[in-house]
């Protein structure tokens, strides 16, 4: 086994350098963005230099990036009745999914220039869900895949009341068709254990509810 190219690092030093970066934007050398498309989302070809972690500049790297919007997430629990609010839809990057692309979800949106992460998620509640949330608790923001995507996500969890909530939703101009669920929190936990939901917002927002789901309850 061949020796390490960097001396070791003690303790301290790792705790340091993981809690504060040791690079910014500042050592990033964007040398060009090209534009490959402009549809609904954005896809360009981005040249760049950076510093290296043993000192000096890399070569010219080259990485085609998808450019979308920011988004939130919101998943809707009534701590009341122990339920949640999930929507399922089509979504086109799922259309070659073993089981069907049809996915069962939070609520979800994008972000134009100027909005309010948490004024979003009140609004997509109500156009995907019918459902208007009473309280909401922002749990992270996080990039999806920040290797090929520049969206940031901003996840809640939105306290609501489940009861009458259901039916098709969806806005028409958006070409949106969506189903809403109210299913026991304990069904969708079956559900997430058994791959069903199989998506990152999913996975992030009842892991945390899973741990939280108590003391909520206990509030009300």
């Amino acid at each position: 086994m061949s020796d390490s190219p960097t001396a070791p690092h003690d303790g301290a030093a790792d705790r340091v350098s993981v809690t504060t970066p040791r690079f910014a934007a500042a050592d990033v050398e964007r040398q060009q963005d090209e534009c490959l498309f402009q549809g609904f989302f954005r896809l360009e070809r981005r040249t760049l230099r950076h510093r290296l972690f043993q000192g000096g500049w890399s070569d010219a790297v080259v990485r085609e990036v998808h450019v979308r919007r920011d988004a939130v997430g919101v998943l809707l629990y009534d701590p009341g009745r122990d339920t949640v609010v999930l929507v399922e839809q089509i979504r086109a990057g799922a259309l070659d999914d073993p089981l069907s692309p049809w996915k069962l979800e939070p609520v979800a949106g994008l972000i134009e220039t100027g909005e309010d992460p948490a004024e979003v998620a009140r609004r997509e509640a109500i156009e995907e869900a019918g459902c208007e949330i009473d309280e909401l608790i922002e749990l992270h923001s996080y990039y999806p895949s920040p290797g090929a995507c520049s969206e940031r996500v901003t996840l809640y969890c939105g306290l609501v009341d489940s009861r009458g909530v259901g039916g098709v939703h969806g806005l028409d101009e958006e070409h949106e068709d969506i189903q809403v669920h109210v299913l026991p929190f304990l069904k969708a936990w079956e559900l997430l254990e058994a791959g069903r939901l199989d998506n990152a917002m999913c996975l992030i927002a009842f892991h945390w509810l899973s741990r939280e789901r108590a003391s909520l309850r206990a509030r009300r």
